[in-house]
């Protein structure tokens, strides 16, 4: 952001870097990864270049045979977020001692961006069309593991991690389809031996059961409401679960990650005059970023839409 028109400040953009809302899990479903420039290209191997084997046998006088790793390149570009506040000087005058209006609406702002960072990544992992046909399933009706008597988490789970070409190592949930998760029978008995069929069960020890790396819980909410109408709180995960094999090293050029988050540059803020807030002018406050989310090999996941009622 070195040319940026908009005045950098290094204090201000420490709030933005800094400030996190615990309950958001983008960053760890899909991780950052820096690129150089804001147009950016990945690499998109061919699956089957890697599984089938060729004539490998070589006569007394011949050559081995000749193979060529083929890749796709996709061009992608991270694209601009960002958010204002203006802050009448008044405001800024008049603020009680401890309190420091252009600071507040910096965390503010990140807090909404990083909001809206979590619904995208939410609507991408969770939707349908994200996965292949054969690694994906909607549940309904005795199959939704809130039904506890019929339903049969463990065997979906154990079943859809089978298919994967590379295993899932993490399960990303929503907050209601995990607490039914937590507490349902086949599980709470797998976890704890089949002479308990009630409790609840940790994520570490679910991760555990399923060999996985992590389990990561959406515990986010969002107003759906229009600006004006009452609140509307709704979760932003929603009430599916889904599989990936995440590599949090991988990234536009090497190794293989379900998907990642392009970042071109870093989260900033700024302030600059704003003359037209109140009879004596204001700030305005911005926060921004450039990224881009990418599902980069989506044969690495499986999809449980609708777990639970």
């Amino acid at each position: 952001m070195a040319n940026a028109p908009f005045p950098i400040q290094q204090t201000l953009t420490a709030i933005a870097v800094q400030y996190r809302n615990s309950t958001l899990i983008a960053d760890a479903v899909l991780p950052r990864v820096p690129v150089g420039t804001q147009e950016f290209k990945y690499m998109r191997h061919a699956m089957s270049e890697g599984f089938t084997i060729p004539d490998t046998r070589i006569g007394r006088r011949s050559r081995p045979n000749e193979l060529e790793f083929t890749a796709v390149e996709v061009a992608a570009a991270c694209l601009d977020y960002g958010l204002d506040d203006v802050i009448p000087q008044r405001d800024i005058n008049n603020a009680p001692e401890g309190y420091n209006p252009v600071e507040r609406a910096v965390q503010g702002l990140t807090d909404l961006v990083l909001l809206d960072r979590e619904k995208r990544v939410a609507d991408i992992v969770f939707a349908l069309n994200t996965y292949p046909a054969a690694q994906r399933t909607t549940l309904s009706g005795t199959s939704q593991w809130s039904d506890f008597t019929n339903s049969t988490p463990l065997v979906n789970i154990t079943t859809a991690l089978d298919t994967m070409v590379m295993r899932g190592n993490v399960m990303v949930i929503g907050r209601q389809a995990w607490t039914r998760l937590s507490m349902h029978p086949q599980i709470v008995k797998a976890v704890m031996g089949y002479a308990n069929d009630s409790g609840i069960v940790t994520r570490q020890q679910v991760a555990a059961l399923f060999e996985l790396e992590d389990v990561l819980v959406g515990e986010g909410w969002l107003n759906t409401a229009r600006k004006g109408q009452a609140a509307n709180m709704q979760r932003v995960w929603g009430k599916h679960c889904a599989l990936i094999h995440r590599d949090s090293l991988a990234g536009p050029q090497m190794r293989t990650t379900f998907g990642f988050t392009a970042q071109f540059g870093t989260r900033f803020s700024g302030q600059m005059p704003e003359p037209h807030a109140g009879i004596i002018g204001g700030t305005r406050v911005r926060v921004g970023e450039s990224v881009a989310e990418v599902v980069s090999a989506n044969d690495l996941g499986y999809l449980f839409q609708d777990a639970v009622a």
